[in-house]
């Protein structure tokens, strides 16, 4: 575990849905709030996903894993493309005094986000969807795994809900 995270502390769960203001800030839920300053002084970084929604990350973890990114092998086209698409889009934002984070545009319109959005714990970092998205993937995800069983990778065979 990083040596950064407490036992129960720094993880991020849970689903929230917000709305962006007109100039596409975000206020980050009162539950995150000190656990962003206490990890990362509020500096986190934004960047994209494949699966068209935003990727938010403490500050130390994103430069986690941007070390790892970097050093993916650069003759490797996929890694090539991660790359590019992870650092090329990674932009530094800051939480406000009033617990806002402004999400650049170029990412907004990556993602579609307008006005109401959805922000996902997932651990170590946050993913945000628009709402319309999120509710439609959510429910594709769901309708895929009803009708069958779904091959589990051999690292989650062990693993007990």
């Amino acid at each position: 575990m990083d040596p950064r995270v407490q036992k129960g502390d720094g993880l991020f769960r849970g689903v929230s849905t917000l709305n962006l203001d007109a100039k596409g800030r975000m206020a980050m839920p009162a539950k995150y709030r000190d656990r962003l300053v206490d990890l990362c002084d509020g500096q986190l970084v934004v960047t994209v996903d494949r699966d068209h929604c935003l990727l938010l990350y403490p500050l130390p973890e994103w430069e986690d894993i941007e070390r790892k990114l970097v050093r993916l092998p650069s003759l490797n086209a996929q890694a090539r493309r991660l790359q590019r698409l992870l650092i090329g889009h990674a932009t530094e934002c800051e939480l406000d005094g009033n617990g806002r984070i402004l999400l650049p545009t170029p990412l907004r319109e990556f993602a579609g986000l307008e006005k109401r959005v959805v922000l996902i714990g997932q651990g170590n970092k946050f993913e945000l969807w628009d709402e319309d998205s999120w509710s439609a993937r959510r429910d594709e995800w769901l309708a895929e795994g009803a009708g069958s069983e779904l091959e589990l990778p051999t690292e989650l065979e062990s693993l007990s809900l």
